[in-house]
């Protein structure tokens, strides 16, 4: 393999002779091969667009020639077309707060750049990383930001899955609406309520982690960058600095501006433990519901079996014809994973020292994964169960009708005790409770009929 001999502060190393990465990805590589894998191809974009418009505000500013600055601008816009990702090879959980994922940007862009403007991979002498690429910034600020876009893309999906899901757990409401089940509490039978209640119930919950999803747009919007090191500012051009978040806004098409404390907005990683928050919520609103459908489609002769849940694949390799909750198993252990990664998360976030967290590449890997996650889990719990799922009415009114539960509308018309009574004897003779009241002359048929219309028990006002 041909190489070339890069130089940074620690000394020479000799470099693959074709990449586009330099010395001081390649330490990084070397220093942290931790999981195999590579920063996503979203934050590779999001640190594309923040050295495009940094080249943009410095050429402004007059930092940067028009031929340096147009030739940056251009290698930043081939790496968003989808060019050179195999040349962004760090860890994405590495010590340095992040400075490898900067430099890798910086060299990466800065090799091409040369290239473009005639010169050699590895040179430097037309443009170089950090003289140019990075001129103005410091990965204090570079680092964060790309994590808040990359995060505010990522949730835009999710969201979006999520919104189908609601729609979808509200088609399935009217779908179900006539149908009455029997309530339950503490996994015991309560009183009758109808399985498009059920449904509603679910997506009233979606709708609520729609709306969280939504508010922490907010602070991801609210961006550090400019404030180099600390926040401060050391090294940035007072027009570059002014300039930057509005040239970035417009290159990432987002309503990004610059946090009013700087300072604050760099040592603290508040925002995205919020972040983290909401989609630990909404997978926790899923995996209740998750568990709600695996138990209600539990059997199909000795389980409840009151709905149906689409058969997507055969559910064991010894027991023929078994069908299993697969989709609602899936999004249950997605949910764990989410939850793991945000106890990551805080733990990450409250370990940050003074002016600067060094945690964000844990931070931004759990989180990232968590937000994909939570949408691709969306996505199959919409088209591979929840469209899919029909009720078994009749099953449903069975158990109904045939519940000790149905007995609370008659408390105040033989009294508690006298319910009571009536409902252990059920339980004991197997005998139902319209024959016990009846045989002991409580109420008449009609009466009884009345009282125990299954459908306005799932409303106010039954007496």
């Amino acid at each position: 393999m041909q190489t070339r001999i890069e130089h940074d502060s620690i000394g020479d190393k000799a470099v693959p002779a074709d990449v586009y990465y330099g010395v001081q990805t390649l330490r990084c590589v070397e220093n942290f091969t931790i999981t195999g894998l590579r920063i996503q191809k979203e934050f590779i974009n999001s640190l594309a667009e923040i050295k495009k418009a940094c080249a943009e505000a410095n050429l402004e500013a007059g930092e940067l020639s028009a031929d340096v600055a147009n030739a940056i601008v251009q290698a930043c816009d081939e790496v968003l077309e989808g060019k050179f990702y195999e040349h962004f090879v760090v860890d994405p959980i590495q010590g340095g707060a992040g400075t490898s994922m900067n430099m890798n940007a910086n060299e990466v862009i800065a090799n091409r750049a040369n290239e473009i403007l005639g010169g050699e991979l590895g040179k430097y002498d037309k443009v170089h990383p950090n003289d140019h690429v990075n001129r103005g910034q410091s990965t204090n600020d570079v680092i964060p930001t790309a994590g808040k876009i990359t995060a505010l893309r990522l949730l835009h999906e999710a969201r979006k899955q999520l919104r189908r899901l609601h729609d979808a757990l509200e088609a399935k409401a009217q779908e179900f609406d006539d149908v009455i089940k029997m309530g339950r509490t503490q996994m015991q039978d309560a009183v009758p309520v109808r399985l498009g209640q059920e449904f509603h119930a679910y997506a009233t919950a979606v709708a609520r982690d729609i709306e969280r999803l939504k508010v922490v747009d907010r602070d991801l919007c609210t961006l550090n960058l400019g404030g180099t090191a600390i926040g401060t500012g050391v090294n940035a051009d007072k027009h570059y600095f002014v300039n930057v978040v509005p040239c970035l806004s417009e290159v990432a098409n987002l309503p990004l501006m610059q946090a009013a404390d700087l300072v604050g907005s760099t040592s603290n990683l508040d925002c995205f433990v919020a972040v983290s928050g909401a989609v630990r919520t909404c997978a926790v609103n899923l995996s209740k519901m998750a568990n709600d459908l695996r138990l209600m489609s539990s059997g199909p002769r000795c389980g409840l079996n009151e709905i149906n849940l689409p058969a997507m694949q055969n559910g064991s390799s010894i027991m023929p014809g078994k069908v299993n909750p697969v989709i609602p198993e899936v999004v249950n252990q997605v949910a764990f994973n989410i939850i793991g990664n945000d106890v990551t998360i805080t733990m990450a976030a409250e370990a940050g020292q003074l002016e600067l967290n060094a945690f964000e590449p844990i931070i931004f890997y759990n989180l990232f994964h968590s937000i994909k996650e939570l949408g691709g889990a969306v996505k199959t719990f919409v088209d591979n169960c929840i469209v899919g799922i029909t009720a078994n009415k009749e099953r449903c009114r069975d158990m109904v009708e045939n519940s000790v539960g149905i007995i609370t509308p008659l408390c105040p018309h033989v009294g508690y005790q006298k319910a009571a009574d009536i409902a252990k004897k059920a339980i004991k003779t197997g005998a139902s409770v319209r024959e016990l009241i009846l045989e002991e002359g409580l109420l008449t048929s009609e009466q009884i009929d009345a009282i125990l219309d299954a459908y306005a028990m799932t409303e106010p006002g039954v007496r």
